[in-house]
């Protein structure tokens, strides 16, 4: 397993963790100045200064792009949404590539108000995956496959395990190899029985690596994920796991805190968030 102390060129910041307190400007010359190796920015940042601006802020401060955040959700109650969806994803594809993206992150949707079922959700999110696959292809920015934890099966993600994803992958590439892969993100993963076993089937498909904890009590699904180190994640056997595995890439921190962290200056969370990452992950 590889040793973080001094590695911070190892370190990716999804910008979520910050809350978007600041611009995607700023946050790149944060992380620069602090020797951040890398940046996952979110679409509406990128969109917000155009994806050739950011681009070239980016490449600037030296940090690569462990991932671009996020596909909108696929499933829909009609053909023509559907297609919306894909069109908006086959643009936002573009411009991961001009960002240099190591990958797009698939977090697909899924029954909402409208869809009749959790099969349906699950069907329509492949064929959308599917044809978004060879304009991945031809880009060389594959779709990371995102599996959410199952408690957001209702309306985030019909997407619920690395299995699945991976039985997705194994779908996909048989009509577009290397289009896709997966993302594993701990917080929605760490509970998996079948982690270890999955991992290492996903071995080369490993596209991205997301670190955060998770907290007793947690008192919001969603905005009250952890700093590493401060849950009950184990998160060192974790990324022995996803390294054992042939993953050498970027480790990201990606944190919803709505009432802690989003709360801070992001120089302060950033501060902790390089420690953690060369202590607790």
């Amino acid at each position: 397993m590889r040793d973080l102390k001094g590695r911070l060129d190892l370190l990716s910041i999804n910008t979520a963790t910050f809350g978007y307190q600041t611009g995607l400007d700023e946050t790149v010359e944060l992380l620069a100045r602090q020797g951040v190796g890398g940046i996952a920015p979110w679409r509406k940042e990128v969109e917000a200064l155009g994806a050739d601006r950011a681009a070239r802020l980016i490449r600037d401060a030296g940090l690569k792009v462990s991932g671009y955040c996020r596909t909108s959700y696929f499933p829909a109650a009609t053909r023509a949404l559907r297609k919306a969806a894909i069109d908006d994803n086959l643009k936002a594809l573009e411009d991961a590539a001009t960002l240099g993206a190591s990958c797009y992150v698939a977090v697909v949707g899924s029954i909402g108000s409208d869809n009749p079922s959790l099969a349906d959700a699950r069907q329509q999110t492949l064929e959308g995956l599917l044809k978004l696959a060879e304009r991945a292809r031809e880009l060389k920015v594959p779709i990371a496959l995102e599996p959410l934890h199952p408690m957001y099966a209702g309306d985030r993600s019909c997407l619920c395990t690395l299995a699945q994803a991976l039985d997705w992958c194994d779908i996909i590439d048989a009509e577009q190899p290397g289009s896709v892969g997966v993302a594993a993100d701990v917080y929605h993963l760490w509970w998996d029985p079948a982690l270890e076993t999955q991992l290492a089937r996903a071995g080369e498909r490993l596209l991205a690596y997301h670190v955060s904890d998770w907290l007793v009590p947690t008192e919001d699904l969603l905005t009250d994920r952890g700093m590493m180190g401060d849950g009950v994640i184990e998160l060192p056997a974790i990324r022995n796991q996803v390294e054992k595995a042939g993953y050498t890439g970027l480790v990201e921190v990606e944190i919803f805190s709505s009432k802690n962290w989003w709360q801070k200056p992001p120089e302060e969370t950033l501060q902790v968030c390089m420690e953690r990452f060369q202590t607790s992950v």
